[in-house]
């Protein structure tokens, strides 16, 4: 099978009035246009062979009120979802990935801080891969791997959005 997997992604460090307006407009290119285009330009070879997948990496902010990081993550699982029911039938599987948090440099990049955030939060980045790439074959649009994120999105889905606006603005912080 041949995967696409649009990985590309970076956080900023503090809100959106702290952070200028020119990396929120990257963090737009990078998380938005790049998987359009990425996306764009690699279904039709997939429809023509009828196999294939993409996977496009969100996150679980993409359930909370988190400034352009979760607004950006959010148009990921959505546009994932509406053009996977575009291509279904064809051979061809799209998905959204939505981890929690990943043992890889993406927090120290940002000159984000990790000690507020407790050791069962942690995920192992094998272990995502293999969840995502079960729930890929499984046909499933939708991948957050774990039953504790699992759970963290369906309370997300339960609680009232300004509960999660106050739980999530302490993620963008120097800890």
């Amino acid at each position: 099978m041949g995967i696409l997997i649009n990985n590309a992604g970076f956080g900023n460090r503090g809100t959106f009035l702290q952070v200028p307006l020119a990396a929120e407009l990257d963090m737009l290119k990078v998380h938005v246009e790049a998987v359009l285009r990425l996306t764009a330009a690699a279904l039709p070879g997939m429809r023509e062979r009828g196999f294939g997948g993409v996977v496009n990496v969100a996150s679980v902010a993409a359930f909370v009120p988190r400034g352009t990081y979760g607004a950006t993550k959010a148009w990921v699982v959505s546009f994932t979802q509406g053009v996977a029911r575009d291509v279904a039938g064809s051979g061809v599987r799209l998905m959204a990935l939505c981890p929690g948090f990943v043992h890889t440099e993406f927090h120290q990049r940002a000159g984000m801080g990790t000690k507020n955030i407790p050791a069962w939060g942690w995920l192992s980045a094998d272990r995502v891969v293999d969840e995502a790439m079960r729930d890929l074959a499984h046909g499933r649009a939708v991948s957050v791997p774990s039953k504790r994120y699992k759970l963290v999105v369906a309370l997300a889905r339960a609680l009232p959005i300004g509960r999660l606006g106050k739980m999530s603005s302490m993620a963008g912080r120097k800890y």
